[in-house]
């Protein structure tokens, strides 16, 4: 979070989407906040980079290394 103030206003920026990653196959199940991390070792399909909102939508859970 970033906070910016102009004449005593203070105003927080947020980035409206999270970017996680995702092991593009049939049988993952996680999600990662980098794609170096050591749960996607294991993936032979290829790494997505997508919005935290879709890999929820698509049912993943965050990675047990990350939390």
């Amino acid at each position: 979070m970033v906070f910016i103030t102009f004449s005593s206003i203070n105003l927080a920026l947020v980035s409206s989407e999270k970017s996680v990653f995702i092991c593009d196959s049939q049988t993952a199940k996680k999600y990662h906040y980098t794609n170096d991390c050591r749960g996607l070792n294991a993936c032979k399909a290829c790494i997505k980079k997508i919005s935290l909102e879709d890999a929820k939508k698509l049912k993943r859970s965050l990675c047990g290394w990350e939390d």
